[in-house]
């Protein structure tokens, strides 16, 4: 059994891999070597070795859930969600191939999240819907209207017959100024805001974003229009991160597109870039279990799509590659190798480049199809 799982290691290594030279990239940050620029005292980190399990039955009876178990007590308190039908929704608006709502929800615990939801026009029935995710910074705007944002897919992705929807994140877009310290906090100051307070409270900010996300996907489940057994999650950056999270911890996401943040802890620590991610990024106690690659098992064998660039520092390339054999033998074990696809641009830094919306969307046609 285990020289079987050594050979499908290797053969799932070996096509799970790519290596794009894109037309036009701003390139990054070169790497250095790993370990290299970190102090003596710090090198002695170490995370548990993780492996998946030589039997897929195994895994599936106990170990997977195990693994949930334990990434759900490092996120915290994850208090019970509102009713999805209490989201109200604020406006519409006709656009040519499809309508813009926007709507609001209390959260249940400390804020009103707004989003908005493009809907096609002429879609026949349910039809699967995308949840993107915006990027650190960022907004609900940019990932579905803004004409100028790199991170925009809204409009592809409506064109296409799929719901997109989107809401603001904690720190983001229209909950600027609403954190626990109002109108006085703003930007970082209010991501390290509410990173402390969740932290008091038995929480984390991490989770408390992820549960944000969750709320939109029971909303998505109750809209007529949605086909609820097919739920996507895409993002760049922190939406990229987010969106292979939020994978891990619920199984209604049914295939997961991340552009610039398919990153290992290992590799991100040894390269000294822990400063490439903000506060929101970090999870007490994940470090006493293990790396990236168990969250990631988590998605298995459901689509999971990575597009990455060489130069970036916050998803070393050292650690994308350990990610691809690690998780290219899990998709192998499960009889999916085709469900996993890692590509890294080269030349190319903490960007979405045209190609990389060009993957996204094969990939959802090929996965999760919209039926004419």
């Amino acid at each position: 059994m285990r020289a079987t799982f050594a050979f499908l290691l290797l053969a799932s290594t070996l096509a799970a891999q790519e290596r794009v030279t894109p037309k036009d990239s701003k390139g990054g940050q070169k790497q250095s070597e790993l370990w290299a620029d970190v102090p003596d005292t710090f090198r002695t980190t170490k995370i548990p070795p993780w492996s998946f399990p030589a039997d897929v039955k195994q895994w599936e009876s106990s170990e997977r859930e195990k693994t949930r178990a334990t990434l759900m007590g490092c996120l915290g308190e994850m208090p019970p969600r509102p009713d999805p039908a209490k989201v109200r929704i604020t406006s519409k608006e006709e656009n040519d191939d499809y309508i813009t709502e926007r709507f609001e929800f209390s959260n249940g615990v400390d804020v009103l999240v707004p989003g908005m939801i493009l809907i096609p026009k002429n879609r026949k029935g349910p039809v699967p819907a995308v949840l993107a995710l915006h990027g650190h910074g960022s907004s609900k705007e940019r990932v579905l209207s803004d004409p100028k944002s790199v991170e925009l897919v809204g409009p592809m992705l409506a064109k296409k017959g799929y719901v997109v929807a989107a809401i603001d994140s904690h720190f983001c877009g229209e909950r600027v100024g609403k954190g626990p310290s109002g109108a006085l906090d703003k930007g970082r100051s209010q991501e390290e805001s509410l990173f402390k307070l969740y932290l008091l409270q038995g929480r984390c900010l991490w989770g408390m974003m992820l549960r944000d996300e969750q709320c939109v996907l029971d909303y998505l489940q109750t809209r007529p229009e949605v086909d609820p057994k097919k739920l996507a999650a895409t993002g760049m950056s922190m939406g990229c991160t987010r969106s292979w999270w939020l994978g891990a911890i619920d199984d209604r996401i049914q295939a997961v597109i991340g552009i610039a943040c398919f990153t290992r802890y290992t590799e991100l620590i040894a390269l000294g870039n822990l400063r490439y991610h903000g506060i929101y990024y970090f999870v007490p106690g994940v470090f006493a279990h293990f790396d990236t690659e168990a969250i990631h098992s988590l998605i298995a064998p459901r689509p999971h799509l990575e597009l990455s660039g060489d130069q970036d520092g916050g998803a070393p390339t050292e650690g994308v590659m350990t990610l691809e054999k690690k998780l290219g033998a899990v998709y192998s074990a499960y009889g999916k190798p085709e469900n996993f696809r890692s590509v890294i641009y080269r030349n190319t830094g903490h960007e979405y480049l045209p190609e990389m919306k060009d993957e996204l969307s094969r990939w959802l046609d090929r996965h999760l199809p919209v039926t004419k």
